[in-house]
This record gives C-alpha cells, sequence and structure tokens, in this order.
C-alpha cells in the first residue's frame, strides 16, 4: 500500500481536528486494522499508516511542521523530530490501556529495548547571536547510569539474577476472555516489575534502579540565522534507554531578546530611521546603523517619508544556503514640534514661495509603505 496519503486522510478527519478528534479516529481504526484483530489483507500496511499519521498529527510541533511543509518537512534539521511511528504493542496498549495489559507476547513490561525520552532546554540568545551565530554553555538535568553499580541497579560486588517467576522474559502470559474474543495477553512479571532479573542487594546509591539524577554543562554552536522558536536537534543527548534502547534528544528552543531599534522579517533586517526635513529636502549623506557597523546612506534630495533605501547583504544569513538577506532602511521625516525664533522666520520665508493651494493624494503614507515593504 502507498505511503505518500495525506495523514488527515489517512486518519478521515478534517485540517482543523482538535486532539481528541484525533485521538478518536485513531482509536477506532487502530482498533479495526490492528494485525491481531483482523481479517484483512493489507490490515498491517493500513496499521503502519494509522500509526504514522497519529504519530505526527498527535504531537502539535509535528503536526505544525506537517501542516506547512508536508511529509518533506518532517524529516528536516531545525528542531524537529523524525517522525515517532510506534510499535504495535505500544499503539494498542494506547487503545486499551486501563485493561493493564499487552498483547501478542511483547508488552511494556517486557524486556524489549525502549527509546528514552527527549528533553526540552531553552537558549536565550540577543539579537545579534541569532544572527551571526554563538556557543552557548547550557545545563541539562537528566537521568544518566549510576557511578556505583554502572547502570546493573546491584550492588557493587553482587549481580542480579535472572527472575525465577518469568525465566527472565520480564513478562508473564495468559489467554483472557475480551472484546475481541481469546487473546493471548502479557503483562509485567509481578516478581521483578518485567526487568526479567531479580536485584538482592541494591545498589545504595541508586536503589536498584541503575541511574541516578544528574545536572550535566555542555557548551552547544547555535547556527547563524536562527530565530526566534526555533529548536535545534542534539540526537542522543535526552534520557537514556531502557533496556539497551537508544537515547532520547535534546531539543534547545530558541528564545531571541528583541533589538532596541531591530527589527526581523524573515532573512531581512528593518530599521525605522528618523531625517529632518532639511536632509529630507536638500538631501544628506548620514550614518546608519547595521548588525555589521555603522556604514553611510546617501538620502537623496527631495526625499519623501515612506521612501525605502535597500543595504544588499546586510541581513541574516540563511540556515540552509549561503548569502543573507537585505538590510531595509524605512525613512520617516521628523517634523519639529517647536521652532526658534530663526527657524520660524526661515519657514515663513519659504512658505511665503511655496504657496498655500493643497491637493488630495490617491496614496497616504500606510499605502506607501506598504507597497514599499511588499505588504
Amino acid at each position: 500500500m502507498a505511503s505518500n496519503r495525506d495523514f488527515y486522510e489517512i486518519l478521515g478527519i478534517p485540517k482543523n481536528a482538535s486532539t481528541d478528534d484525533i485521538k478518536s479516529a485513531f482509536r477506532k481504526l487502530a482498533r479495526q486494522y490492528h494485525p491481531d484483530v483482523s481479517k484483512e489483507p493489507d490490515a498491517e500496511e493500513r496499521f503502519k499508516e494509522i500509526n504514522e499519521a497519529y504519530g505526527v498529527l498527535s504531537d502539535p510541533q509535528k503536526r505544525a511542521r506537517y501542516d506547512q511543509y508536508g511529509r518533506a518537512g518532517l524529516g528536516e534539521m531545525g528542531g524537529m523530530p523524525d517522525y515517532a511511528t510506534m510499535d504495535f504493542n505500544d499503539i494498542f496498549e494506547e487503545i486499551l490501556g486501563g485493561f493493564g495489559f499487552g498483547f501478542g507476547g511483547s508488552g511494556r513490561g517486557s524486556r524489549r529495548p525502549h527509546r528514552g525520552r527527549d528533553l526540552q532546554v531553552r537558549v536565550d540568545l540577543t539579537f545579534e547571536e541569532a544572527i551571526f551565530g554563538v556557543e552557548k554553555s547550557i545545563e541539562v538535568t537528566r537521568n544518566e547510569a549510576c557511578g556505583t553499580c554502572h547502570g546493573s541497579g546491584a550492588e557493587p560486588g553482587t549481580s542480579p539474577q535472572r527472575c525465577s517467576t518469568c525465566g527472565g522474559r520480564g513478562e508473564v502470559r495468559q489467554v483472557r476472555q475480551t472484546i475481541f474474543g481469546s487473546m493471548m495477553q502479557s503483562g509485567p512479571c509481578p516478581t521483578c516489575g518485567g526487568r526479567g532479573e531479580v536485584i538482592s542487594t541494591p545498589c545504595h546509591t541508586c536503589r536498584g534502579q541503575g541511574q541516578e539524577r544528574k545536572t550535566v554543562k555542555k557548551v552547544v554552536p547555535i547556527p547563524a540565522g536562527v530565530d526566534n522558536g526555533n529548536q535545534i536537534r542534539l540526537a542522543g543527548e535526552g534520557e537514556p534507554g531502557i533496556n539497551g534502547g537508544p537515547q532520547g534528544n535534546l531539543y534547545l528552543v530558541v528564545n531571541v531578546q528583541p533589538h532596541k531599534f531591530f527589527k526581523r522579517r524573515e532573512n531581512d533586517i528593518l530599521l525605522n530611521l528618523d531625517i529632518n526635513i532639511a536632509q529630507a529636502v536638500l538631501g544628506a549623506e548620514v550614518e546608519v546603523p547595521t548588525v555589521n557597523g555603522e556604514e553611510k546612506l546617501k538620502i537623496p534630495a527631495g526625499t519623501q517619508p515612506g521612501k525605502v533605501f535597500t543595504l544588499k547583504a546586510r541581513g541574516v544569513p540563511f540556515i540552509r544556503k549561503s548569502g543573507r538577506g537585505d538590510e531595509l532602511i524605512i525613512v520617516n521625516v521628523d517634523i519639529p514640534s517647536k521652532l526658534t525664533k530663526e527657524q520660524r522666520e526661515i519657514f515663513e520665508k519659504l512658505a511665503a514661495t511655496l504657496g498655500t493651494a493643497v491637493k488630495p493624494k490617491e496614496k497616504g503614507f500606510i499605502d506607501w509603505l506598504n507597497d514599499a515593504l511588499g505588504g
């Protein structure tokens, strides 16, 4: 079966479906197509498809990425996790978790590997750090293998013993009647709690858990061009896996502090610049700030309010290609509210030469500004 169908179509829900709608649709289809229940020849493929769709649409971040970019966006860097396709038994436990059992001999209580939990840390950046990139020192509090028992859970000098109840499998099985008929059900072994081993002398540091809570300091590179809300994935830096499963990921959530006068629009930087009326009328050469330092800008005579000047390649670097955006300088003519006696006399003489006639304009300042910025 093709696997490129729209996720909303797979679950039979509209694009504005709520979280409850998504879960409800998933439960219904999962019951219908689970391979242990359905007699449809393509049940396993359908169930994988349903599983994949639910794994994306049930996660707000993945769903937002999918809505914007489609499937292609889910595999890109920039903070989005890979597809979170779950094991059939994990899915069925999601549906029938209240029953407290697994299916097909590999329930959650078994010794099969589980991926570690993902972690998230906020990274605060200045406007300039986000543009040029920086190395940041962060602290991550996570579980790590116990330094005393090295993850075994047993006191040094002793060893865990195979559980006699489950024979080391970590689960016990029995046939029960369910809403689907007779099924082999499995659950965690009541003796070892699913570990398959019994620790007679627990480690004094971790009390038999094999892990201890630690705060780790790391220096991480932040690429140039990141924006507020971006996520940066550090693979394998999350919580440790269970039973030999892979370690989870760490996601750095970028928080960019606002700048005093620069604004960002995608990869362009916007700057509102006030000039006085004489500079607008007569023209001038002025110093303007950029993220690279002060630069000279020539203001032509007769410059109107709302005029936009472009400084090429003075904007934000592109993350996935070379080059930078531009700096757009929007000119505003500062009209003085108070004049000296000499200034008033000069303006009165000027006014006498300009006349008193006025005429309406087809466009106002806001219209000109929107046109200039592509609004």
